[in-house]
């Protein structure tokens, strides 16, 4: 019997242990400020900086309060503030971003965050939001979606194709706060058809179930885009 506790309790621990490091592991000391790879040494994050010659420059950044330009072909453009914008981020598990919005129909097309979570305000404008969850036991992926007014908050689970659009007459803002110092981020349309080198059009064809003139079109458009 009291093996068999001892081997649930190991069971639970285990699981435990698992949950926990399917995201940032935590950090093991007061911070880990990052510095660049040297000597074509990679790790899982950053390498750390001399506890001795950290500033206060090393957990800052500046200027998130500036409207940025909205003219890009999808109406909008994020602003990332991870560990490549502030090295003290490394090891701590968080990241930010602000988001601007072009008035009527300003989109962060749909994406993904391979390894965070995403919380997101709305501080201008009207936002339609939404989500696609993966496979429900019955193969569906649901769509889950909600309009954002200014202070309202929304979440999007890790991994999870997510998109934002503007449906107001004015700009909007949101932030967005990320359970990662790197979130990372794939843009669904600019990985597929923008891929480098250019996904086999066959796969796509099939895959689609479009033409291939409609393939070579969007691998022309966007393959272009992402390599200029």
């Amino acid at each position: 019997m009291e093996g068999l506790k001892f081997l649930i309790v190991f069971v639970v621990l285990a699981l435990a242990s698992s949950f926990a490091s399917a995201s940032d592991p935590s950090p093991l000391q007061d911070f880990c400020v990052a510095i660049k790879e040297t000597d074509g040494v990679f790790v899982n994050g950053k390498f750390c900086k001399d506890p001795q010659q950290v500033t206060e420059k090393d957990f800052f950044f500046s200027g998130l309060n500036v409207p940025r330009d909205t003219s890009s072909p999808v109406g909008s453009n994020v602003t990332a503030v991870n560990v490549a914008q502030i090295p003290g981020l490394n090891t701590l598990g968080i990241s930010l971003a602000r988001i601007d919005f072009a008035p009527y129909g300003g989109l962060n097309p749909p994406h993904t965050h391979p390894r965070a979570t995403e919380i997101l305000v709305v501080v201008e404008g009207t936002l339609y939001v939404g989500f696609v969850t993966s496979n429900l036991a019955n193969g569906d992926n649901r769509l889950i979606t909600k309009v954002l007014n200014p202070g309202d908050v929304f979440v999007f689970p890790v991994g999870l194709i997510h998109f934002q659009l503007n449906v107001g007459k004015t700009n909007a803002v949101a932030l967005a706060s990320l359970s990662s110092q790197n979130p990372g981020v794939i843009t669904i349309a600019n990985a597929v058809f923008g891929a480098d080198p250019p996904i086999n059009p066959n796969v796509l064809t099939k895959a689609f179930q479009v033409d291939r003139k409609v393939v070579d079109y969007l691998q022309k458009q966007f393959w272009t885009d992402n390599n200029n």
